[in-house]
C-alpha cells in the first residue's frame, strides 16, 4: 500500500528506495499477527494496580495447574483463564514462563482430553510470543508434543500446533532444530495434503518459515 501510494522512501528510516524495490512478503509474521489479538490503547495503559491484580490472579491459576491434586476440570479452567491473561500482557507471559508452568502445560498436551490439549497448546503459543521463550520451549521438549499432535490431534489442535511451530521458527536456531526432528516437516506436509482450510493455511505458513533455512 505504501509503494502503491507513490511513496519511494522507507516508512521507517525515510531513506530512498531503489527504483524497483524487491519486496518479499513475510507470511510467517503476518500469520502470527493475525493470531494475536490487538490490545486497545485503553487496555495497554491500564493502572498498575490492575496489572498487579492480574499477576496475583495468574499465580493462583498457575498453582492449580501445576498441582498433582487438581482435577482436569480445574486445570481446564486455569488454562482458559491463563490463555486470556497471557494473550494481552507481556509481563504476565514472562512471569508465567518463569513459574515452571511450561512442564504442566506440556503434560496437558499429552492428555487424551482434546479440550485440555487445545487450551494447553494455546497457552504455549501465547508464551512463544516472547522471543526469550522460543529457545527455552524447544529445550523443554515442545517439538515432540507438536509433532504428535500434528499426526493424531483434533483439527483445531493441529492448526494451533502448526501455528506454534511458525512462532518458534522465528528464531534461526529453532528452524534447524525443528527441521532435523524426525517427522516434523513430513507431518506438516501431510497436514497440507489432507487438512481442512485452516490446517492447510497454518501448515503452509509453518513450512514457509522453516524453508528459509537452507538445510530444511
Amino acid at each position: 500500500q505504501w509503494i502503491d501510494s507513490g511513496n519511494r522512501t522507507c516508512p521507517i528510516t525515510k531513506l530512498p528506495l531503489s527504483e524497483n524495490p524487491s519486496l518479499i512478503p513475510n507470511h510467517a509474521l503476518r500469520s502470527l499477527i493475525s493470531n494475536f489479538a490487538h490490545v486497545s490503547p485503553k487496555e495497554s495503559s491500564r493502572p498498575r494496580t490492575q496489572q498487579e491484580h492480574s499477576q496475583s490472579q495468574s499465580q493462583a491459576l498457575i498453582s492449580t495447574l501445576v498441582s498433582r491434586l487438581s482435577s482436569n476440570a480445574s486445570k481446564l479452567e486455569s488454562l482458559s483463564r491463563l490463555v486470556r491473561l497471557t494473550k494481552r500482557d507481556s509481563s504476565i507471559r514472562r512471569k508465567v514462563t518463569e513459574s515452571g508452568v511450561v512442564r504442566a502445560a506440556l503434560d496437558c498436551v499429552d492428555s487424551c482430553n482434546q479440550v485440555l490439549q487445545e487450551k494447553s497448546l494455546s497457552l504455549l503459543l501465547n508464551l512463544s510470543l516472547e522471543d526469550d521463550n522460543k529457545v527455552g520451549l524447544v529445550a523443554d521438549g515442545v517439538i515432540r508434543r507438536i509433532v504428535a499432535v500434528l499426526r493424531v490431534g483434533s483439527p483445531d489442535c493441529k492448526a494451533i500446533a502448526a501455528t506454534l511451530l511458525t512462532s518458534l521458527a522465528v528464531v534461526e536456531v529453532n528452524k534447524a532444530t525443528i527441521g532435523s526432528y524426525p517427522d516434523a516437516i513430513s507431518a506438516l506436509v501431510y497436514l497440507l495434503r489432507v487438512g481442512n482450510d485452516r490446517e492447510r493455511k497454518e501448515s503452509a505458513t509453518a513450512l514457509y518459515a522453516l524453508c528459509s533455512f537452507p538445510d530444511n
